[in-house]
């Protein structure tokens, strides 16, 4: 028996191209979709740290630009959990790589850093309120930004990821790819920096 008028749909070479490009604009929706609402609302946080981290706007801009378009590439590798960690996870990498590019004498890292850390694991809790940090809210704004930035690169991105950008431990060790123990060290030892290079000019 012969069918008359009948045509063959959903196969052949055409119809697959068809499914696939289909397939390649839904998965772009939705990577455009998950990179608006993961990425987007931290912009600012991330441009503060690579202003923070590069020292110049201009440099800064260019950080987030590049940091942007890693993470867009790497959306689908967001497992959840803190969005503003891993977008800033990318900014710090990616200004370290920048860094190391233009600016190689500028990566300060401090010797033996961790081994300096480690006898400052178990000190009191930096959050806790203590005259240091009275001093360091009455401080002239400029004054404040010039010992930050003078701090060395672990210390600096700690500090800001804690006191400007309000991140938790646990969110800057995920951000700075170090423990926690770390983390709470290395923000007292910049703290302990910060009130030094404070009370010093003070004391001028």
């Amino acid at each position: 028996m012969q069918f008359v008028g009948v045509h063959s749909t959903g196969s052949g070479p055409s119809s697959a191209r068809a499914l696939r490009d289909t397939d390649t604009k839904s998965s772009a929706r939705e990577d455009y979709a998950r990179f608006t609402s993961v990425v987007l609302p931290h912009l600012d946080a991330a441009y503060n740290l690579a202003h923070w981290l590069t020292g110049n706007r201009t440099d800064a801009e260019d950080v987030v630009q590049d940091a942007s378009l890693r993470a867009f590439r790497a959306i689908r590798n967001f497992a959840g959990g803190s969005a503003r960690a891993w977008v800033l996870s990318i900014v710090r990498n990616t200004a370290n790589s920048w860094l190391r590019k233009n600016r190689p004498t500028v990566v300060v890292m401090v010797e033996d850093l961790e081994a300096v850390e480690a006898a400052y694991t178990k000190a009191a809790d930096p959050d806790g309120e203590t005259p240091e940090a009275a001093l360091i809210a009455k401080t002239d704004a400029e004054c404040l930004r010039a010992a930050i930035a003078a701090l060395p690169t672990p210390f600096r991105e700690t500090l800001v990821l804690r006191d400007i950008e309000g991140l938790d431990y646990r969110e800057i060790a995920e951000a700075t790819e170090v423990p926690i123990g770390t983390v709470m060290s290395r923000l007292a030892r910049a703290r302990g920096r910060l009130i030094a290079t404070i009370g010093g000019k003070e004391a001028d």
